[in-house]
């Protein structure tokens, strides 16, 4: 039995540094130009579908077959989702050809997926495919009216599809708001407010404590803000003054390079509750 075990522990400190060495030397290839490698592919295929079944199991759909939430769907559908899956008869926009894994055709993924597990997708999103999250833009009915349409789309054909779009507005017309906000208690939710700044692009520009990959210092390092006099140097640090500039820099500070990401009151409550807490 000790045999065993040595060997089973030395095999996995080889296995372990062999992978180390694999990484350390840039041997895999991640051009976006390039395929997966079969296995790759198979085995972020197979861990994505099995991550989806398992969060999605306990949802409950309510009713999708009204019409109305087909035509709404329709909509969400044709600004949001047909620039990278394209519609039939409906080609992707450029930027859909260069990502990888390529973006599924919702088609082939209505007849396939059940509603709760396309609902989780287009509400959570799937981390490296390119697939962005819902949650902070459309509503939980928005997003239930884009499953009732992906759940149609098998049956539309070229022609059907192009009627529903002649008749429904232009995109820059249908261009749909951020998700409108929700009542909130005053002092907001840190660990929602941390879960929030990840979905905001904050990471993007500053060094946020206790959130991954926020490493950057295109802004000013996040590190302390609840011991900050002033929020950018102009507003006393408040609460409710880091919500009005949470949801509005350029109204408080045109000078400022931060831009409006369309937060909403309840995201930009929870925001300022997190950062409240990094003293």
């Amino acid at each position: 039995m000790a045999i065993r075990i040595r060997t089973l522990i030395i095999a996995s400190l080889v296995a372990a540094a062999a992978g180390g060495t694999f990484v350390y030397l840039g041997i895999y290839n991640i051009a976006a130009t390039e395929q997966h490698t079969a296995p790759v592919y198979w085995l972020l295929d197979y861990a994505m579908r099995r991550s989806v079944k398992n969060f999605s199991a306990d949802i409950e759909p309510p009713a999708l077959s009204e019409e109305a939430r087909v035509r709404n769907g329709f909509r969400i559908y044709s600004e949001k989702c047909q620039q990278c899956h394209g519609a039939p008869g409906v080609a992707p926009d450029a930027l859909a050809f260069g990502l990888r894994p390529a973006p599924a055709n919702l088609a082939a993924t209505a007849r396939e997926w059940s509603v709760t597990e396309i609902y989780w997708v287009v509400r959570n999103g799937v981390k490296m495919s390119g697939m962005p999250g819902w949650e902070y833009r459309l509503t939980d009915d928005e997003i239930w009216d884009v499953v009732a349409f992906v759940r149609r789309l098998p049956a539309f054909s070229p022609k059907g599809y192009a009627e529903w779009a002649s008749a429904a507005p232009p995109r820059s017309e249908a261009r749909l708001a951020p998700a409108p906000d929700e009542a909130v208690p005053s002092a907001g939710n840190a660990e929602a407010g941390k879960r929030a700044i990840g979905q905001y692009l904050c990471a993007t520009c500053h060094s946020i404590p206790g959130v991954v990959g926020a490493s950057k210092h295109v802004g000013p390092p996040l590190e302390g803000m609840a011991n900050r006099k002033y929020i950018a140097g102009v507003l006393p640090n408040t609460q409710e003054n880091m919500v009005r500039w949470l949801r509005d820099p350029q109204r408080i500070d045109p000078r400022s390079a931060m831009p409006a990401l369309g937060v909403t009151e309840k995201d930009a409550r929870n925001m300022a509750a997190y950062l409240s807490t990094l003293d």
